[in-house]
């Protein structure tokens, strides 16, 4: 199998000119196969405040409305994905912009309401995606970079944890090629005390895992994150690194320097 890497990276990074700089200038560095996935929540919230549209979350999720999916839509998959696809060309990296209605690529279905409705919200479902359309490009030496959004098939757009969708991208993608997913952000990795930035876990298998989560010593922003990563390793997916933008060249090499996660 040829070797991907399916790259995702974390609303910090974007949201910090030079943060943002170091990281499309690794990522075009990556000499193999790849694919960016990216959200933009924060571009987005300060977008919607500028155009009176306030944001709206429940337990830390964004509820999605309908003039929300609107704002998502112009920022996830024009603002933010056609800033990133410019930069990537002027380093000479053939990217090519999409959402999840391009070609097929991401559909889903609207989030079921029950005790919150969540709006326009899309639950991936991994045996419905289109890996063919990816297949493609990416034989074709372009670069797939990624938005946040889904759809239904039947017109409308769905807003999609960005963690999520470059899960399910590795699970599927993963039974054509050996896939690497690395989940981009500000931190060197997981770590165990969130007080303490050296307090890195360079290895974490599910039963660790579990033990820290009893001992509630992992800070509760990084459980989704680990949970898409285990989600993506328990369907095949060789390994997946959780780590600092900044180091992303490094940790593609065997010397990695967050924390890398397999069964």
């Amino acid at each position: 199998m040829e070797k991907l890497c399916i790259i995702k990276v974390g609303g910090n990074i974007l949201d910090d000119p030079a943060a943002q700089e170091s990281f499309l200038q690794q990522f075009a560095a990556v000499q193999q196969r790849k694919i960016l996935v990216h959200g933009g929540g924060k571009i987005a919230t300060t977008v919607g405040k500028q155009l009176g549209i306030a944001p709206n979350y429940i337990n830390g999720r964004r509820i999605t409305d309908k003039d929300t999916i609107d704002l998502v839509t112009m920022v996830y998959g024009g603002l933010v994905n056609k800033k990133l696809v410019a930069v990537l060309q002027s380093l000479n990296c053939n990217a090519i912009g999409l959402t999840g209605a391009d070609a097929n690529i991401l559909p889903a279905i609207k989030r079921p309401v029950k005790e919150i409705d969540y709006g326009f919200v899309g639950d991936i479902d991994v045996e419905q995606l289109a890996v063919s359309s990816l297949e493609v490009l990416l034989n074709n030496s372009m670069v797939p970079v990624i938005a946040a959004l889904t759809h239904d098939g039947k017109g409308q757009v769905l807003n999609t944890n960005a963690d999520t969708i470059a899960s399910a991208l590795a699970t599927v993608l993963s039974k054509i090629y050996e896939v690497r997913l690395v989940y981009c952000f500000e931190k060197k990795g997981v770590l165990e005390n969130v007080a303490d930035e050296n307090s890195v876990i360079n290895f974490l298998d599910r039963k660790k895992y579990n033990a820290l989560v009893a001992e509630k010593k992992l800070a509760d922003g990084i459980l989704p994150k680990i949970d898409n990563a285990f989600a993506a390793i328990e369907s095949g997916v060789q390994e997946v690194l959780i780590g600092d933008a900044n180091d992303l060249l490094q940790n593609m090499t065997k010397n990695v320097k967050g924390t890398l996660i397999k069964k």
